[in-house]
């Protein structure tokens, strides 16, 4: 084994680790979430290593279909988790958000492999990991945008439609709502950016080090990155929300109730 590499024996090691945080969450009587953290890791585990496995096969094979089908794959797994953590009906507004996925990550995609220049430009080991980098980002903005969107409508819904009362139309009297989810949702990632390099060094910038790439060649990286993180994060989010209020509210301006699942909404 080379200096700095890790090996299953190292990596099995280091979960004696978690004996700490679980020991402190035990102790508070916070038994629930010690059942979450050792449930959450054996499903990160396993589905990290199924995943590898995976995603060699897609190294082996680097097809252009292959990659496609994966990438409608990750898209549509990352979409249904959207809409279920966010209390959306599905029947009602998954294409509405698997197109914004598809536009938000699609564009910043095409960007970045015109940046890297890989060949082929469908080479999966660059495709796959930017992509997933770009999702995972857009799937806790989406959630954030849609869930304080329509959580706020709901529970201000006389405010909403007095405005409509008072001559307003339908999106104008929505603006505030809209303002308030984006804000909510891409206030993180304005957070991140302000602070990355100062505060922390963010994560593929570091494995990017530890795997002996020169400093200055990982910085060029991460920034191409981040700057690919946030701008997908805002197409998704607004093409998310605007496109989603000409299903939610009718010509009259009547929010569509079924779209939302909580029950406590």
């Amino acid at each position: 084994m080379n200096e700095g590499e890790v090996g299953l024996i190292q990596l099995s090691l280091f979960y004696g680790i978690l004996i700490l945080p679980l020991a402190l969450l035990w102790w508070l009587g916070l038994r629930q979430l010690v059942r979450g953290l050792i449930v959450g890791v054996a499903r990160m585990t396993l589905q990290l290593g199924l995943i590898g496995i995976y995603l060699k096969f897609l190294f082996d094979q680097d097809s252009l279909w292959l990659n496609v089908f994966w990438l409608l794959v990750m898209v549509t797994v990352a979409n249904l988790h959207i809409l279920t953590r966010a209390g959306i009906s599905k029947k009602h507004l998954f294409w509405v958000s698997q197109f914004s996925l598809l536009v938000g990550v699609g564009i910043v995609l095409f960007g970045m492999i015109l940046v890297v220049q890989p060949e082929p430009w469908y080479q999966t080991r660059y495709l796959i990991p930017l992509a997933g980098m770009l999702l995972g980002n857009c799937l806790t903005g989406n959630i954030l945008v849609l869930d304080r969107f329509y959580s706020a409508v709901s529970e201000r819904y006389e405010q909403f439609m007095g405005d409509l009362l008072l001559g307003a139309g339908v999106y104008e009297a929505l603006q505030p709502f809209v303002r308030n989810a984006l804000q909510a949702a891409l206030s993180p990632i304005v957070a991140t950016l302000t602070t990355l390099g100062v505060v922390a060094l963010p994560g593929m910038m570091t494995g990017q080090i530890l795997g002996g790439a020169e400093p200055v060649e990982a910085v060029i990286y991460q920034i191409m990155i981040m700057l690919g993180i946030a701008s997908s994060m805002v197409v998704c989010a607004v093409l998310n929300i605007m496109l989603s209020i000409r299903l939610a509210f009718d010509g009259y301006g009547l929010l569509n109730r079924s779209i939302m699942l909580s029950p406590e909404r």
